[in-house]
């Protein structure tokens, strides 16, 4: 599976609703354990961001619940795939 970090702000409307926040976090879980994905650690920030959360899945699964929770309107998002040690040692090997 790969990894992902994502970095969270919330919009206009999502910062109006924050005390729902953890309840849409569990939604999110709930929602990335359905399509087959997980989420392996979350945090709320202060600063730059308001949340980082740490999710593993397939490419379009990921894409698809990023997207899902996009079109919800609380919350924009960038993503960044992640690769460990292992997997980054793969593909600098298979460079010429």
């Amino acid at each position: 599976m790969a990894t992902f970090v994502t970095l969270v702000n919330f919009t206009d409307q999502g910062i109006r609703a924050v005390k729902q926040s953890p309840d849409r976090f569990e939604a999110f879980k709930g929602l990335m354990e359905k399509m087959g994905g997980s989420v392996k650690a979350a945090w709320w920030t202060v600063g730059s961001y308001d949340m980082v959360v740490v999710c593993e899945g397939s490419e379009e699964m990921a894409t698809a619940a990023l997207l899902t929770v996009g079109s919800l309107g609380n919350v924009r998002t960038q993503t960044l795939r992640a690769f460990d040690e292992t997997e980054i040692r793969n593909i600098i090997g298979q460079m010429p």
